[in-house]
């Protein structure tokens, strides 16, 4: 596969993750499928980010009342640095 650059972006996995890729994607072209993916992951990952961000600046009285208003904010799944 080419991207607009012209430079070759295909990944190679074994026979077992092509296969279970395929299953997952259904009736969806696996190119496009996994360009979602990607897309997804990409989103989840920012949303991650300013989820960790926005429980950093929160003073604890204020968490403690999102929190208790709203039902928390959900874990985060990576941790960024904190800027300086």
């Amino acid at each position: 596969m080419d991207d607009s650059n012209g430079k070759d972006t295909s990944v190679k996995v074994d026979k077992v993750t092509h296969a279970r890729l395929k299953a997952l994607a259904g009736n969806t072209p696996l190119k496009d499928f996994l360009a979602d993916l990607a897309l997804r992951e990409e989103q989840q990952r920012a949303l991650d980010t300013a989820t960790e961000a926005f429980r950093r600046v929160l003073t604890p009285d204020v968490l403690d009342r999102f929190d208790a208003d709203f039902g928390g904010l959900p874990p985060v799944a990576h941790q960024t640095p904190q800027a300086a």
